[in-house]
């Protein structure tokens, strides 16, 4: 290979001393063959063939050129393992014939053949039809040399007792019925004569033929139900070119359940089948031995069709304790029938003791109970459990007494808690104007462990005149405090919050105002060593009472282990002297929803001036997926949020987009809470119905919350179910509920 060269994937000789006599070959232990994807040869004079092996071991070539040389002859087999060709360029050599066969197995997309001096015979035919087809090489002026040695364009050869070959292939009637017998025939005639070959591809049926000249025959025995649908065909093939003539096989067989499982939760709930058949089997579902009723909201749904395999769901919208139970699925043709039949769990009995498999980091609540915001901190001992349906009635009997007394319970707590909540009052916190200047000159960094004594309840459980409800429960210090349902125990035990002094605080505006208090626009020094001074945003409490401060606290120690790009960075507190101070990150364009309004198609109704850019699709769905990647991020920590929504959500520079609340979006968007009791707001339009009835908050129920977000998004900002009031809203839930 001195006249040649080569890299990891390309071959080349071009160099025509000393040239080379054979087809290019690597040395052994240099360059795996199969690598080479392009060989490229020019002028080499004293090539002349391409043997069988030549070019077997290329197999992932895809282009091959050989041009200016002296290539006379191809050998029939020689690009049989090339099975990845697309590009052949043979381009001025001595080529005289040419036959099909080289590159009937091939895709091409390129064959060039110019500059040849082919000799007019049959065998360089199927060059012409070939261009006839508008296929390669249909741009190329091709010619050839007749007995008298003169050049005639190959578009006007004109050869006798020399054309396409043609099939004709005699079937029955080919729907057979599984485990039967046929026998195909095919006759075949030409000029040159032709001979002839069955395709039958990937057949599992055994099969055998037999073939005499022009005629030819293929029994196929006990036919299998994988056959049908599969193509069989009778191939006649010449010089110039082949012909083939088929049919499709159509097999009829009984109904075999092959898949069936137990349900999982997508979009909606699905109990997964496929089912084979032909022809198409009826399917029947039963539900506890008696048949199962379809409608809108419980529906077969097949998904792929495979001919004579369907893959489909029993789909369940949002099913409840009421569902579960026995599914037997029957599939039935005039062939016969075969059913399964499982059994499903969506969702544990009211009541029930135990911890319910489905939902792993489930929170329950009742009203009136401590909790924070998002998500709870306490690990109760009356959880719903998960144990199977038994008896349908006995359960339900069951549920009513379990109602009867959970109702009479919770009526009682609200009168206590009413009483107590007038003993409560106090009075409120002041703070000066903008321009104040919070000043103590202590500052310190100490780790923050909150302690129970054996119960993870927050202290301030009594609630006061400014406790808000959030999600289930309230809390009287803070109307967020916390993005997560976590115990002590998950807390990191390093956990340092940064104490901020005070005097390094300047307010600078009013932000806006929630029941824990005010937050405030502020530059804060000596922050981070690359700016002397930056702006952040400042969280104030204005109930100062031991049980504030301990929650206050407590919140300061989880917000410090929240560290992610699409979390709103809590840089740390001011606790000494009032109001005790939590610091944020500043987001320059606030809450998402008003973002969203802003430069929305409505935007131009509301704007003064030059309305700003409407949002495109990319730039929502880069705000969606940031929001995403927050909440994979609290998912991963075991944290539950509870409360997603675009109004939690806070947008600064360059549309970066996080997740944070600073506790004033039950003013700002009261509509969006729905209150329950006189006391529990519920941010219902963005609930699966499981929370609101269960008082169940999982993982699953913030993917359902961030579905509601995403709507909120390419609807710039549209409260879900806008033309509905809460009241509406609740009944529509309600009837839901009651499904099933």
């Amino acid at each position: 290979m001195s006249s040649c060269k080569c890299s990891a994937s390309r071959i080349w000789c071009s160099d025509p001393i000393p040239g080379i006599m054979a087809f290019p070959r690597l040395e052994p232990n240099t360059i795996d063959p199969e690598n080479i994807t392009e060989i490229y040869i020019a002028n080499q004079k004293r090539l002349e063939i391409i043997n069988e092996d030549d070019v077997e071991a290329y197999v992932g070539l895809k282009n091959l050129t050989i041009v200016d040389s002296g290539l006379k002859f191809v050998a029939h087999k020689a690009f049989l393992k090339n099975s990845n060709l697309q590009h052949i360029n043979f381009t001025r050599n001595k080529l005289t014939s040419l036959s099909r066969k080289h590159f009937r197995h091939l895709d091409l997309t390129e064959l060039i053949l110019v500059g040849n001096p082919f000799a007019c015979s049959c065998d360089i035919m199927w060059i012409k039809t070939l261009q006839e087809s508008k296929s390669s090489p249909e741009t190329q002026d091709l010619y050839c040399l007749n007995e008298s040695s003169k050049n005639i364009p190959l578009a006007n050869l004109q050869i006798p007792n020399c054309g396409l070959p043609s099939a004709n292939l005699a079937a029955p009637n080919l729907t057979v019925e599984e485990g039967k017998s046929i026998t195909l025939s095919c006759s075949v005639e030409g000029d040159p004569v032709p001979s002839l070959y069955w395709d039958v591809g990937n057949l599992v049926s055994k099969h055998m033929n037999e073939t005499s000249h022009t005629q030819g025959s293929l029994r196929i025995t006990n036919i299998s139900s994988d056959d049908s649908g599969k193509q069989i065909s009778c191939v006649a093939e010449n010089l110039v070119g082949e012909d083939q003539d088929s049919v499709n096989l159509t097999v009829h067989f009984a109904p075999t359940i092959t898949f069936l499982e137990s349900p999982t939760s997508d979009h909606h709930w699905c109990i997964p089948f496929t089912v084979k058949g032909n022809p198409k089997p009826a399917l029947q579902w039963f539900y506890n031995r008696a048949i199962l009723n379809e409608s809108k909201y419980i529906c077969t749904k097949i998904h792929v069709t495979n001919h004579t395999e369907y893959h489909g769901c029993l789909q369940l919208d949002n099913p409840t304790h009421m569902n579960n139970g026995d599914y037997r699925l029957v599939a039935k043709n005039e062939y016969g029938k075969d059913e399964k039949q499982i059994s499903a769990h969506f969702m544990g009995w009211p009541g029930d003791d135990g911890a319910d498999p489905n939902y792993p980091d489930v929170i329950y609540e009742d009203y009136g109970t401590a909790a924070n915001d998002i998500g709870d901190t306490t690990n109760r001992s009356n959880e719903i459990p998960s144990t199977d349906v038994a008896d349908k009635a006995g359960r339900e009997h069951l549920s009513v007494y379990a109602v009867v007394v959970i109702a009479s319970v919770v009526g009682f707590c609200l009168l206590v808690m009413l009483f107590l909540l007038k003993l409560a009052r106090h009075s409120k916190f002041g703070m000066k104007g903008p321009a104040s200047v919070i000043s103590n000159d202590d500052d310190s960094a100490s780790p923050l462990h909150h302690i129970s004594n054996g119960s993870n309840t927050p202290s301030s459980s009594e609630g006061g005149p400014d406790a808000v409800i959030i999600g289930m429960t309230k809390i009287p210090v803070i109307e967020n405090p916390q993005y997560f349902g976590i115990t002590n125990s998950q807390l990191k035990p390093d956990t340092f919050v940064q104490h901020i002094k005070r005097h390094n605080i300047v307010l600078k505006r009013e932000l806006g105002e929630g029941a824990f208090g005010k937050v405030f626009l502020a530059e804060c020094y000596n922050l981070c060593p690359e700016h002397d001074k930056i702006l952040v945003a400042v969280k104030t409490l204005k109930d100062a009472s031991d049980n504030a401060r301990k929650d206050f606290h407590r919140e300061a120690e989880l917000l410090t282990n929240l560290q992610h790009e699409h979390i709103v960075k809590f840089y740390g507190v001011c606790v000494e002297g009032d109001p005790l101070i939590m610091v944020f990150e500043y987001m320059k364009h606030g809450d998402l929803n008003k973002f969203l309004r802003a430069h929305g198609p409505d935007a131009v109704l509301m704007a003064e001036g030059n309305p700003p850019a409407e949002l495109t699709q990319s730039q929502m769905l880069h705000i969606a997926q940031q929001i995403a990647a927050g909440m994979v991020y609290l998912a991963s920590q075991h944290f539950v949020h509870r409360d997603l929504a675009t109004r939690n959500c806070l947008v600064g520079e360059n549309l970066l987009v996080k997740i944070g609340d600073f506790g004033m979006s039950r003013d700002v968007y009261s509509t969006d809470y729905y209150r329950v009791g006189g006391h529990t707001m519920l941010p219902i339009r963005w609930m699966p119905p499981e929370s609101i009835m269960y008082r169940k908050f999982t993982t699953e129920s913030d993917v359902w919350s961030l579905g509601v977000v995403l709507w909120e998004i390419f609807t710039y900002g549209k409260q879900p179910w806008y033309q509905l009031s809460n009241n509406e809203v609740c009944s529509g839930l309600g009837e839901t509920l009651r499904r099933g």
